[in-house]
C-alpha cells in the first residue's frame, strides 16, 4: 500500500489541537491536515475532561472532510482507536496493549492514550471531522481520574527509548491512513471485529454511569454501530452509546 504523508501543522503552544482544527474547519479548511502542539493549555478529552499535555508526548488532531452520514461517520472513533493501538503496540512489550470501550488505549491496564472526535456540517452537506489523539509517550498525569501510564515504562526489550513525538506522528499518520482504507474497503464490521479482538473487559462484568442512572450488567460485545451491549440481571439488553464505563474488578 503506497500512502503519502498528510501535511502536519506544528505549534509550540496551543489551547488545544481540536480547538484549532475546529477554527480552521469553520474557516473553510477541508484537510487532510494534521495539527500538533508541543504543549496545550486547554487540552480536552471525552465528556469535557481535561487532557494534560506535556512536552515529549504527542498531541495531534487530524482534520478531514467526509461525505458519510453522521451515524456512519461515528465509526471513525473505533478506526482511530485501532490506529493509536497500532502505534503503541509497535513499541510496547508483548501482551500489554488493549482497548477500552469506547476509544481508550490501555497499557498494562492503565490509560496510555485517549481520543476525542468532534464534527460539524459544511454548507455542501459534508461533515468535517476532527480526530484528536493524545499519546502518553514519556509522561502521564498522576492526578488523572483513571490510572494513567506512559509508553516509556512498558517498552519492548528491543526498544531503547520511546519514540519522539515526530516519530510517533509519522507512525500515527500511516496507521490511521491504513485503518481508514480498511474501513472504506471492508466496512464497519471489519473495524469492529479488529477492535473487539483487542478489547479489555469484554465480555465481562460492567458498570455504566449514564448521567441520570447507573446500570450494571454483563458486557456481551458491540452492536453493529459500535454501541456496547450490556445484559442486565433481568435479561434485558441495554445498548450503551455514551457514558463512563468500568469493567471487571472496577465495575
Amino acid at each position: 500500500m503506497i500512502l503519502q504523508r498528510w501535511p502536519v501543522l506544528a505549534f509550540d503552544h496551543l489551547d488545544s489541537t481540536n480547538a484549532e482544527a475546529r477554527r480552521r474547519a469553520e474557516a473553510g479548511e477541508e484537510g487532510p491536515l494534521w495539527i500538533t502542539a508541543r504543549e496545550q493549555s486547554a487540552g480536552r478529552g471525552r465528556r469535557g475532561r481535561d487532557w494534560s499535555g506535556h512536552p515529549g508526548n504527542l498531541a495531534a488532531t487530524l482534520l478531514i472532510t467526509t461525505d458519510r452520514k453522521p451515524a456512519d461517520a461515528a465509526m471513525v472513533s473505533f478506526v482511530a482507536a485501532l490506529a493509536a493501538h497500532d502505534v503503541i503496540q509497535a513499541h510496547a512489550a508483548p501482551g500489554l496493549v488493549t482497548l477500552k470501550w469506547p476509544n481508550d488505549v490501555l497499557v498494562a491496564g492503565h490509560k496510555a492514550a485517549g481520543l476525542l472526535i468532534e464534527s460539524g456540517a459544511r454548507a455542501g452537506g459534508e461533515l468535517w471531522l476532527a480526530i484528536g489523539v493524545g499519546l502518553n509517550l514519556v509522561w502521564s498525569p498522576g492526578d488523572a481520574e483513571r490510572p494513567a501510564t506512559s509508553l516509556v515504562d512498558h517498552l519492548a526489550a528491543d526498544r531503547g527509548a520511546a519514540p519522539t513525538p515526530a516519530v510517533a506522528m509519522a507512525e500515527l499518520d500511516r496507521a490511521l491512513q491504513v485503518r481508514l482504507v480498511q474501513w472504506t474497503r471492508d466496512g464497519a464490521g471489519a473495524i469492529l471485529k479488529d477492535w473487539s479482538d483487542r478489547a479489555s473487559g469484554i465480555p465481562g462484568l460492567c458498570t455504566a454511569r449514564l448521567g441520570h442512572e447507573t446500570v450494571t450488567g454483563w458486557a456481551e460485545g458491540l452492536a453493529p454501530d459500535g454501541a456496547l451491549k450490556l445484559r442486565l440481571d433481568r435479561g434485558e439488553v441495554r445498548l450503551i452509546s455514551a457514558g463512563d464505563v468500568f469493567f471487571g474488578a472496577n465495575a
